[in-house]
């Protein structure tokens, strides 16, 4: 697997995605994070399984729900909190 980092990707990416085609993954990297991952395209899709749920597993309509949060502020403002400390 290759680290590339975002600015050499952005730069050469037509050359970092025939690599992919041939079959190399790339590790896309913030400075010295990775932050994502750049895999070869599977046709067949042998890496996503979908299984139907086991026989005794109860209909989703009769899964309880959990109680309501109670709480005395607004929803909305603790959103907008969070999102505003991120910035």
């Amino acid at each position: 697997m290759i680290g590339v980092r975002i600015a050499d990707l952005k730069s050469r990416l037509s050359e970092h995605l025939r690599k992919v085609r041939a079959g190399r993954s790339l590790t896309v990297l913030d400075r010295d994070t990775p932050i994502a991952r750049i895999v070869p395209y599977e046709e067949n899709g042998a890496s996503l399984a979908i299984r139907a749920p086991l026989p005794d597993a109860p209909k989703l309509h009769r899964v309880p729900l959990p109680p309501p949060l109670r709480l005395r502020r607004d929803i909305v403002e603790l959103l907008l909190e969070e999102r505003q400390g991120e910035r």
